[in-house]
């Protein structure tokens, strides 16, 4: 097949049906399909999944007793509600004055993905809008006036939150080649009754919080391996030009390969982290030390989270706990990956070429925070790098080099078990596709192709795709 692009670019769906067919080892066509190993995502260090709560969140098997006793003191953080100050607690207070969240497990609940909103002015779980007024390549994008870079609905008491999120949504109806219907669905947002001046003009952005497993593996990626895969002008002529975003890099005060976000817009684990403390909760970092402040307020005459003789809400010693918990939590062994369906899916996604984007194998490099991940082979189904998806996937915002058509790829590792999870499969960044089929056919720009040859399939082999995604 040409110019065959990738074919997914967030996913977190069903878990794989219990109709596999049985695996039989002197099996000819699995020994050809098979690559000893593949099954492990993070080699030695994938995890297996047991029940719903535990499928996420367990950490690499090779912890210290003391590196154990940090990820469960960071754990404990991130499932913890934030109280405004002053508070009878003096470590969980410092929320806001304005926020979207009051916890990290809002938005990841059990370490998986949030839902998208559903309804006008519902609470966050683990949805938000970004805003900007404009974007420098090199500063990246520009606050909007009186409200920042992110819309936040919720506040503390006496404080006016930004407004309100109204959604409504359009159903769209079509036809694949052999007569089979499908429907999707687009949502239109809207931002009312803002309390800080006007929002006309307001770039934006919908976001859903994604799983956070493995991130700590992505942390320890190297900017070689990633550029690796860099085409900028599609010099190969395969209709794929993944480009890596540069971002601002608080500690090295430079711009550096962006890694996560749904723009690859943040260059460190540790600036992903304290960056949605400030943005998502309104806490104050080493990293990011100035209150999100509601404009017009003045945030000095404000109660705060500090203890005494800190600076900031969330100091060094408690941040590196949260910091232990996310770098180390693993990620779950694939399953049914010998059933015959799974490995006939594998070959397609290969033979469409998906995975010249979701890329299957890394190395991971020096990692002096985690040494034990050091030197792994992961198989996280991303190039992390930036990719034109379409006009109907725009979000029509610029986020330093990425445009409003781009998005970076998002790692497949966990898929299948996002339903067990979190009771859901809302994907894509917004959470629009209510199921993988949704997700594939919204895909365009580099990913036509692909899209298109999908939907040539059987209804069997679109079936076999879907399953091997979901044993990922």
């Amino acid at each position: 097949m040409n110019k065959i692009s990738k074919i997914l670019l967030c996913f977190g769906l069903v878990a794989c049906s219990s109709e596999t067919n049985p695996i039989d080892e002197d099996n000819e066509y699995i020994q050809l399909n098979y690559t000893e190993g593949e099954e492990n995502l993070v080699s030695e260090l994938s995890i297996e999944a047991f029940t719903a709560d535990k499928a996420f969140g367990r950490g690499i098997p090779n912890l210290s007793e003391l590196e154990a006793s940090f990820f469960g003191v960071g754990n404990a953080m991130f499932d913890q509600s934030w109280v405004s100050a002053p508070a009878t607690t003096t470590s969980r207070d410092g929320l806001g004055p304005m926020f979207n969240a009051r916890a990290c497990s809002a938005c990841h609940l059990r370490d998986g993905r949030g839902k998208p909103l559903l309804e006008n002015e519902a609470g966050s779980n683990g949805f938000l809008i970004r805003l900007s007024a404009g974007n420098s390549p090199t500063e990246g994008p520009i606050p909007f006036p009186n409200y920042g870079g992110q819309f936040q609905d919720a506040s503390n008491l006496n404080i006016n939150p930004e407004g309100n999120i109204h959604v409504d949504f359009e159903l769209i109806n079509g036809t694949y080649p052999d007569g089979t219907a499908y429907e999707l669905r687009k949502p239109t947002y809207t931002l009312v009754d803002g309390n800080y001046g006007s929002l006309s003009g307001a770039k934006q952005s919908p976001r859903v919080g994604p799983q956070v497993i493995g991130l700590g593996f992505i942390d320890a990626l190297t900017e070689e391996s990633i550029l690796k895969y860099q085409d900028i002008d599609d010099a190969d002529g395969d209709g794929i030009s993944g480009k890596a975003n540069y971002v601002w890099n608080v500690k090295k005060e430079k711009n550096t390969i962006g890694k996560f976000g749904w723009k690859a817009n943040q260059p460190t684990l540790e600036q992903q982290v304290a960056g949605a403390m400030s943005g998502d909760m309104g806490l104050t970092t080493t990293i990011f030390p100035d209150e999100n402040c509601p404009h017009g307020i003045d945030c000095s005459q404000l109660y705060n989270g500090n203890n005494e003789g800190d600076l900031v809400e969330v100091p060094d010693t408690q941040f590196s706990r949260i910091m232990t918990y996310q770098a180390a939590i693993s990620v779950p062994i694939r399953r049914d990956y010998k059933d015959i369906n799974v490995l006939n899916g594998k070959k397609l996604f290969n033979d469409l070429a998906c995975v010249k984007c979701h890329v299957d194998h890394y190395t991971t490099g020096e990692y002096s925070f985690l040494p034990q991940i050091e030197n792994i082979t992961i198989r996280p189904y991303s190039d992390f790098l930036l990719h034109d998806m379409g006009d109907d996937l725009a979000d029509n915002r610029g986020d330093y080099l990425a445009n409003g058509n781009e998005w970076r790829t998002q790692p497949l590792w966990g898929l299948g078990l996002i339903e067990m999870v979190n009771d859901h499969t809302y994907l894509l960044h917004d959470g629009r596709a209510r199921n993988i089929e949704e997700a594939i056919l919204w895909h365009g720009g580099e990913a036509e192709v692909s899209k298109n040859n999908y939907m040539d399939l059987t209804v069997e082999q679109r079936n076999q795709l879907i399953q091997f995604l979901n044993s990922l």
